[in-house]
């Protein structure tokens, strides 16, 4: 295992299903050799949860943001929280960010104004954003052509090659987790064993989309990233070592707070 261990680039450590015993999870992630664990927020309302896990576990690096399914209960002023969260505490990135073309009568257009307004926060401070891009690939990408950022992750990436390479061309890392570990999964299977190494990271987006050993029901956890690793090296036909050394790499480049 690398010196460094793996980055969980994407878990919700904040949310209700760890309540019972989120110390116990952080442990077991930090055993199975997980460094860092990238918490985002999702709305105004745990922005503090998610910077009070930071200082709580050294592992967890914070990122703030409102997220797509939450902004039919956002309001424009959370905007102006967001702007002084991120002049006093400084986090990663802002995230998680985007738009959700999945479900259904949740209203793109005000969808599209908390994500196009919190890009221009991104740009003004600096900071790469954790994009949510359920169904929406193409109109995320419109907006990051009209609202350049320093880059970012585009977070459990089922987009299309060419979307990829779009991404990638824009300084973008694509998050791959447990979704690739299904076997049925087979065009995600194949981008996570052709896509350049130096474009991917790991993530668990615990306790959402559980990987196949745990089932669809199951809670995901960060401790469940070294096999999510290994199934990306098999995929890949490398030890997994190169996998945990690259990605780790990557996160690193990406989120210099990771350092």
């Amino acid at each position: 295992m690398s010196a460094r261990g793996l980055v969980d680039s994407h878990c919700h450590l904040d949310a209700a299903e760890f309540d019972a015993d989120r110390d116990q999870v952080v442990a077991d992630a930090q055993k199975a050799g997980v460094e860092s664990i990238v918490v985002p927020a999702i709305e105004r309302g745990n922005f503090d949860a998610v910077l009070a896990l930071s200082r709580r576990y050294s592992c967890c690096i914070p990122a703030l943001g409102i997220h797509p399914l939450y902004t039919e209960r956002a309001l424009p002023e959370d905007l102006n929280v967001l702007r002084e969260k991120l002049g006093e505490s400084r986090p990663a990135a802002i995230g998680e960010i985007g738009l959700d073309y999945f479900v259904e009568n949740l209203d793109r257009d005000n969808q599209a104004f908390y994500y196009t307004e919190q890009l221009k926060l991104a740009r003004e401070f600096d900071l790469p954003v954790l994009l949510h891009v359920r169904r929406s690939v193409d109109q995320i990408l419109k907006h990051l052509r009209r609202i350049e950022v320093r880059g970012g992750i585009a977070h459990a990436f089922n987009g299309s090659r060419q979307q990829a390479e779009v991404f990638i061309g824009m300084g973008f890392k694509l998050g791959f987790g447990g979704a690739m570990t299904w076997p049925r999964a087979l065009h995600l299977r194949e981008l996570a064993a052709t896509l350049p190494l130096d474009s991917i990271v790991l993530e668990t987006d615990a306790p959402d989309i559980p990987p196949e050993w745990i089932g669809r029901d199951g809670r995901n956890s960060p401790a469940q990233l070294p096999r999510i690793a290994q199934v990306l090296a098999e995929l890949r036909s490398v030890d997994v070592n190169e996998i945990i050394a690259k990605t780790t790499r990557n996160m690193h480049q990406l989120l210099p707070h990771l350092g």
